[in-house]
């Protein structure tokens, strides 16, 4: 695996990073586990998610993402990792987002 440093930081991050819109309305949990397993047997230790995935984006599955990764990570080396998110607001699409 080739890694590059972000820029400013000490912090190295894969080239590849495993993106998991599909946890939660594609994938299972138990799946999810197994493609981060196979992930990071690979040397990825970049990972993404953000709070509009799964795609398509739902009020039933929106979370599911951030859990299935919580999940796993509780038996992981965390600080190994790199775990990246999005947030998106309210908008026609996603009703479901209420404001605070």
């Amino acid at each position: 695996m080739k890694y590059t440093t972000l820029p400013n930081t000490n912090i190295k991050v894969s080239k590849i990073c495993l993106g998991t819109m599909t946890f939660g309305q594609q994938n299972t949990e138990s799946d999810a586990h197994e493609q981060l397993n196979y992930a990071v047997e690979k040397g990825i230790n970049f990972i993404d998610t953000a709070e509009m995935y799964p795609i398509p984006g739902r009020k039933e599955t929106q979370g599911s993402t951030e859990r299935f990764i919580g999940s796993w990570l509780k038996n992981k080396k965390r600080e190994e990792l790199v775990v990246a998110s999005k947030v998106v607001g309210p908008n026609d699409y996603f009703k479901y987002i209420v404001e605070p």
